[in-house]
């Protein structure tokens, strides 16, 4: 398979379409090859309009979602970013080839492991990985400019939006059933408040489901 055609392709034909214009967001999708971060046997998948699957149950979000929620978060040569549930670290590396020192946050060890190895392999050393519980977030280097998940969530952890710096930005994909918005949250004066951008309806990351609620 002619892997630097289909890259070119992915841009050119669900990435840029989809009112993605950041040439900082375009240059990474183009230069990343986002088959180093799929399992073998999944290669020739890497880059289809659709998630694509790390492991049972995990996924890497569709080009197209993963350009539109990086380019919200208008991301900057020397900023902090956190990547949330990055699996096997693709969206990581689009944001750490933006110029941004960037910590990739997987609570499964196999594949925090196999993203320390994809990431190795693209030459990528602004990436740092964390394998712990998710919800969570990661203290230890926070506070972060950007913050986005890889997937989506029922609910989001207060402890994402304690990690965002002054003027930082949190993008995530929230769920209702079926359905899903892209949110864009912003940290001003100490307040954060957030707006909805697109609908996108990837798989839930692990842990966040929303309770089960009960009527009596």
């Amino acid at each position: 398979m002619d892997f630097a055609r289909a890259r070119h392709l992915m841009v050119e034909t669900q990435v840029r379409p989809n009112d993605v214009t950041n040439p900082a967001i375009l240059a990474a999708m183009r230069a990343i090859p986002r088959e180093a971060f799929a399992p073998t046997d999944r290669k020739a998948l890497a880059y289809a309009d659709r998630e694509l699957e790390t492991a049972p149950g995990r996924t890497l979000m569709r080009p197209r979602d993963l350009g539109k929620l990086i380019q919200s978060l208008s991301p900057k040569p020397g900023e902090r970013g956190l990547e949330i549930a990055g699996a096997t670290g693709y969206g990581a590396a689009v944001l750490a080839r933006c110029g941004v020192e960037t910590t990739l946050l997987e609570a499964d060890s196999a594949l925090s492991f196999a993203a320390v190895a994809a990431l190795g392999a693209c030459g990528l050393s602004n990436v740092h990985t964390a394998s712990t519980d998710i919800k969570d977030g990661w203290p230890d280097t926070a506070p972060y400019d950007v913050i986005m998940l890889n997937g989506s969530a029922e609910v989001v952890p207060d402890a994402w939006i304690a990690q965002l710096a002054e003027g930082g930005r949190l993008g995530v994909i929230v769920r209702s059933g079926p359905v899903g918005h892209a949110r864009l949250y912003k940290k001003a004066g100490g307040i954060t408040a957030f707006r909805v951008l697109f609908d996108a309806a990837p798989p839930l990351a692990p842990g966040l489901a929303a309770e089960p609620q009960f009527a009596f």
